[in-house]
């Protein structure tokens, strides 16, 4: 009686209950737990994606503000033989790494999803190249491949003889696109881990039942199962595929291979943008065709998985 004779004399006072000052504060408490988030993503993601789409219409260089200048720099590109030589090396790494990171990392997670002992080591082996510095892989491959590489010598010992893997035009680019494979297959076996997991037993005692075998269990039960798991994996690495720089860079060289016949459009934005004479509007004007060119990519998944399921 006492306590509620106080919060009652509160209220005639004027003053409110701790609830209801609570209940006053709480529309305006989300967005302060939030400010942290959005300006981490005004500063680093929304800022520098505005600044490039203005600076591709620019004559912009390192020191040099630059000037308007409309569509030039892209008309430019469609004369730029490199521009074409990026686009074309993207695109083919895009077609050489992305079914064998939907199917193999698919196939990798059937096998160590068993719970038989010793499985967890593999599952640790496989995920290792995920968390490894990608400049320590890099510099490894480049040492196994290398003429005078660990690779090369095996070869010559059992009388193949030497292979140019990182002199060779397309056998740089296809090196590259091993290296990777090789490191995305754990990440995306996690990935099909997951799904796999929610796939009921019961579909495979199933079909085990009416006789079919693995090969025809794969195919109509596995893969219906997780077919939504294999449409994200093909998204995010095409995504990632087209985009590739590192790999390419530490196997080339900065000048892209023999002739920069190996540059891809990220290394292109990196050599013409960066130093003290770069072209920043020239390389904008190439950030936004791959902006535009990854964001079709994913739209053409997406409407592909749509009329799949139509």
């Amino acid at each position: 009686m006492a306590s509620s004779s106080t919060v009652s004399d509160g209220v005639r006072r004027g003053k409110r209950p701790p609830a209801a000052r609570v209940r006053r504060q709480l529309p305006t408490s989300p967005w302060l737990f939030a400010a942290p988030g959005f300006l981490v993503v005004g500063i680093f993601i929304l800022y520098p994606f505005v600044s490039t789409l203005i600076n591709s219409f620019t004559d912009r260089r390192t020191l040099i503000p630059g000037e308007f200048v409309g569509l030039a720099n892209f008309r430019e590109l469609l004369h730029d033989d490199m521009f074409w030589i990026g686009l074309r090396n993207s695109t083919l790494y895009v077609l050489g790494v992305v079914p064998a990171l939907v199917l193999l990392p698919l196939l990798l997670a059937m096998l160590v999803q068993k719970n038989i002992p010793g499985i967890a080591f593999f599952r640790s082996a496989f995920y290792t190249p995920v968390v490894a510095s990608i400049v320590v892989v890099g510099l490894i491959w480049v040492w196994l491949l290398d003429e005078r590489g660990l690779v090369n010598s095996l070869l010559e010992t059992i009388g193949v003889g030497k292979v140019g893997f990182l002199s060779d035009q397309w056998l740089l680019l296809l090196s590259a696109m091993a290296v990777t494979v090789w490191r995305g297959l754990g990440y995306y076996m996690i990935i099909y881990l997951a799904a796999l997991a929610n796939v009921p037993r019961e579909l495979h005692e199933a079909a085990m039942v009416d006789g079919a075998g693995a090969v025809r269990r794969f195919f109509t039960v596995t893969v219906p199962a997780v077919r939504s798991t294999m449409v994200l994996v093909g998204a995010l690495s095409s995504v990632s595929a087209f985009k590739v720089f590192s790999e390419v860079y530490l196997m080339a060289g900065p000048d892209g291979g023999p002739a920069g016949e190996d540059t891809t459009l990220v290394m292109l934005v990196q050599r013409t943008g960066t130093g003290l004479t770069g072209r920043v509007g020239y390389a904008s004007a190439i950030s936004v065709v791959v902006f535009v060119v990854t964001v079709a990519l994913m739209l053409l998944v997406l409407r592909a998985d749509r009329k799949e399921d139509a």
